[in-house]
């Protein structure tokens, strides 16, 4: 099974039953959204080969789910601190760390900022001699650029706003590849439609095997989006829980999370509430 498993709602019971059994084992368990799979399985890794003693054990459910999951495990009136099964916390969407914090299922003060999706402009694999910035796009005329729709995904208008900011759209307007999603874009760069396509950090680290990034986008138009973690209200180790926090603002941990895709965050976006 490896470190991680997912269930559904109607296995609560038995998740929080190997829940405990993990725990008792002296397991670091993080709840989180299958969404975030790949920078998390990524700083476990990295943990773990700092801290070879530790283990870390990830569960992943939906957004909506993984709420009801953790609320049963904390009103099933058997738990108080420091005697639950769950370490930390990791939804895929920050506003659900937000509505968890005030429901008061998580620390106060212990979110941490481990992961940034910005834009990114991906190649594949066998384009040896890919521009390595949008400026180099626009400067070489015979650069062509795929983008997701505007009209119908949000990683489209995103691209959009950020050609437009940087005063790129009008110059790459001819040189546009317009697909249907992200995953069109992948296939519109590997089927030599496009020399090269911006996707999110995400997108490129699902297809790390078939592409590469060669340049990621800087700056605050479109907001990159922010992924972050915090300590369960009934954390069984809260010493573990805060290593792990420690750990994920170390320069070993912002290597594991470049090295899949994904930014990390500056000064701003780790202090950010």
């Amino acid at each position: 099974m490896g470190r991680s498993f997912r269930l559904g709602l109607a296995a609560c019971a038995v998740v929080v039953c190997s829940w405990a059994a993990a725990a008792a084992g002296g397991e670091l368990l993080i709840a989180a959204s299958p969404s975030v799979a790949v920078p998390l399985e990524a700083l476990a890794g990295a943990f773990e080969s700092a801290h070879p003693t530790s283990k870390v054990r990830l569960y992943y459910d939906r957004a909506l789910d993984l709420r009801r999951t953790i609320a049963a495990a904390q009103q099933d009136g058997r738990h108080f601190i420091g005697s639950g099964v769950i370490s930390l916390v990791a939804p895929g969407d920050d506003e659900l760390l937000d509505r968890l914090e005030q429901k008061y299922y998580v620390f106060p003060g212990s979110r941490r900022v481990y992961a940034v999706n910005r834009l990114v402009v991906v190649a594949p694999e066998s384009l040896v001699e890919a521009p390595g910035s949008l400026d180099a796009i626009v400067a070489d005329g015979r650069v062509r650029l795929a983008v997701a729709d505007p009209r119908d995904t949000e990683l489209g208008r995103n691209t959009q706003l950020l050609l437009e900011t940087l005063g790129a759209a009008q110059a790459l307007r001819d040189r546009t590849d317009v697909a249907a999603d992200a995953r069109g874009v992948i296939d519109h760069v590997l089927n030599g439609q496009a020399d090269v396509g911006i996707v999110s950090g995400a997108d490129a680290a699902r297809a790390r095997d078939h592409v590469r990034v060669v340049a990621v986008a800087s700056g605050d138009h479109p907001a990159p989006k922010t992924h972050a973690i915090a300590m369960e209200r009934y954390c069984p180790d809260r010493a573990a829980a805060e290593a792990f926090l420690r750990f994920i603002q170390t320069e070993p941990a912002r290597a594991a999370i470049r090295q899949v895709g994904y930014g990390v965050p500056n000064n701003r976006e780790e202090e950010r509430p």
